[in-house]
């Protein structure tokens, strides 16, 4: 197994503020946007020489799509592909106490605003996926924006969607369903998958089988299977008498999913790099923790502080 299954995702080193644990020693006060694009870069430079040739951002995770921009820009002999997201908007305003980070919006204006600026920023991206979609916002049954999204098909981009939330499987058989001129529309689906939180498993294995791109995000609970604050205590006994580190046993379980096309890291700095990317050579069945319930999982981690 190689990295070329796994990808590096911008979320939590894009933007100053973002749910995951372990944030203080991890970015310190060093977050002004030169120290973030000078990390996101560091970041790059390791993903890159581990063998990672897949980067995730979004419209909402800061100035990502911009980072990834200078640092391509900066190195034009490394090729990666890009997917980028629509839907959210970043509106934290460069704060950490920021009321609210980022704002949703599936409607049709929405896309074409935000397509627009991903184009003017990042180029034309491999893969763009409507971010968090959910029954309950009608971006899976908005026909006019399907026929938009098609547009992009037709210009070879990958349109997908990622999904977060208790219900992700009901989102991901929906996606399956929407077909635009007798093709399938959304054919890359990014979702929330954990030994912690691995409900949507079914519904994942059946959009691989129906031929869609399957990338498993949050792999490490936003910092709960990782060495942070907040680990699991039953995965840190697990991953202790195993001798090996607890975000590699987690990435590995992600890895070890036949349906598993692309797991993502969500490293933060070079060391992490390059102890998420050790998961390939990991066994994926050591980290035997009990999954919670989904309502129960998604409501703590809803509770989770910007930090």
């Amino acid at each position: 197994m190689g990295t070329d299954r796994l990808g590096i995702g911008l979320a939590a080193v894009a933007r100053p503020a973002y749910i995951t644990s372990g944030r203080a020693s991890d970015l310190g006060g060093h977050r002004d946007v030169n120290a973030l694009r000078a990390r996101t870069h560091a970041v790059l430079d390791a993903a890159w020489a581990a063998g990672v040739r897949y980067v995730d951002v979004a419209r909402s995770y800061g100035r990502a799509e911009e980072f990834v921009a200078s640092w391509r820009a900066a190195h034009p002999d490394r090729p990666v592909r890009v997917g980028s997201k629509w839907g959210y908007r970043y509106v934290g305003g460069w704060r950490l106490d920021a009321d609210v980070h980022e704002v949703k919006d599936h409607s049709l204006a929405a896309f074409s605003e935000q397509w627009a600026q991903t184009r003017a920023t990042l180029g034309v991206p491999a893969i763009y996926h409507v971010h968090s979609a959910t029954l309950e916002t009608g971006v899976l049954d908005d026909a006019p924006l399907h026929r938009a999204l098609a547009g992009l098909r037709e210009q070879g981009v990958r349109v997908g969607i990622s999904t977060s939330g208790p219900a992700q499987a009901d989102a991901v058989r929906r996606a399956l369903e929407v077909v635009v001129d007798g093709e399938p529309l959304f054919t890359s689906v990014q979702s929330t998958w954990n030994v912690l939180e691995p409900s949507a498993g079914p519904a994942l294995a059946e959009a691989h089988a129906a031929g869609a791109l399957v990338i498993v995000k949050e792999p490490v609970a936003n910092g709960r299977l990782a060495p942070t604050p907040d680990a699991d205590p039953r995965a840190v006994a697990l991953a202790e008498r195993a001798g090996i580190p607890l975000d590699r046993l987690a990435l590995a379980a992600a890895l070890a999913q036949p349906w598993a096309g692309l797991v993502l890291s969500g490293a933060v700095d070079a060391a992490q790099v390059a102890s998420n990317a050790a998961a390939v050579a990991v066994p994926g069945d050591v980290l035997d923790v009990p999954a919670e319930e989904p309502a129960a999982y998604w409501a703590a981690r809803s509770a989770r502080s910007w930090s």
